[in-house]
């Protein structure tokens, strides 16, 4: 288990992480968002003991890491898949981190084989490709068979089999009872993978809650339903009070109906569809929505300047 309490990084006059309180718990794989500069890798850090904390206090299985006799057994991470000395083999770069906490070298083979590094083991990670260097990266995680995992951008510079795998991997350690906190900034494949989600912005917790709360909390779904009487059906929706927008292919977005409610309507006035479904929100659309006001930099999007609610407006003229 990861607990923090009160968790304060200062760099000067700048605050990284404001005094912010977690439990990362077992048994489930926690999601950690935040757009960039959010404090995220800071507070991984301040995890790892590798940044001091200004303030609060952050603890695995109930210790600071510093005060772990044997950390590898306790905690794994990886944080910078590249922070490896260039002129040494896996096997050997592996095979020191083993000595240096009492891991016996039978386990550098066994994480070498399930990384999939076995058939370049003995050659210098110097070489080693992003993709690789994920893999050995994580396979110095495993290495002391911990209770408590932190990945840092895990799928990084691997291919989608790579991928598939590192997700198949985090679950099922999750699933033998361990700690698993994740960070990522791929919504589609935490989407996938995480339970539970932590979400910091400008260096404080905006969410801390399961993945499907988060969701239903910070985004809308609507029904899409497509007509060759669009005008006419978006006219009797608007009347019966549902709001309605454009959506693609000259489709609409019906928002607070039921897609039976829609389908009753065109039924009644004799109006032909061509689908209608409906449509739930994403994570990246929640994380998107929730995040907006602490995103450090953002660019303009061709066409943003229209909004949907002026052509929803027309509709609800249309039909007065």
């Amino acid at each position: 288990m990861i607990t923090a309490q009160g968790l304060t990084k200062r760099y000067g006059d700048t605050t990284a992480v404001d005094s912010i309180d977690f439990t990362v718990r077992p048994g489930a794989v926690t999601g950690f968002l935040g757009p960039n500069g959010a404090g995220k890798s800071t507070t991984m850090r301040m995890v790892m003991g590798l940044d001091r904390p200004s303030a609060g206090s952050v603890t695995v299985n109930g210790r600071a890491y510093r005060d772990h006799p044997a950390p590898l057994h306790e905690i794994g991470a990886l944080l910078e898949a590249k922070a490896i000395h260039g002129g040494r083999t896996a096997y050997n770069h592996l095979l020191w981190m083993a000595k240096s906490n009492g891991i016996p070298r039978r386990r550098v083979d066994e994480v070498i084989d399930l990384v999939g590094l076995s058939e370049v083991a003995r050659k210098r990670s110097g070489g080693f490709s992003l993709g690789m260097g994920q893999r050995l990266g994580i396979a110095a995680a495993l290495l002391g068979d911990p209770g408590v995992l932190l990945f840092d951008e895990p799928v990084n510079g691997l291919d989608p089999d790579g991928i598939r795998w590192i997700r198949t991997l985090i679950r099922s350690l999750a699933a033998e009872g361990r700690t698993v906190f994740v960070s990522s900034h791929l919504m589609s494949e935490m989407a996938l993978t995480a339970d539970h989600l932590i979400v910091i912005g400008r260096g404080q917790i905006l969410a801390d809650t399961d993945m499907n709360d988060f969701i239903s909390r910070n985004s809308t779904s609507y029904v899409h339903v497509r007509s060759p009487h669009g005008s006419e059906l978006a006219e009797r929706l608007v009347a019966h009070g549902w709001r309605v927008e454009p959506a693609d292919d000259g489709a609409l977005a019906v928002h607070d109906a039921a897609p039976e409610q829609v389908g009753d309507v065109a039924g009644a006035a004799g109006l032909y569809l061509h689908e209608l479904r409906n449509v739930q929100a994403s994570l990246e659309d929640a994380f998107m929505r929730l995040t907006a006001d602490s995103v450090e930099y953002q660019a303009g999007v061709p066409g943003a300047a229209t909004t949907t609610a002026d052509t929803s407006a027309e509709f609800a003229a249309a039909a007065a």
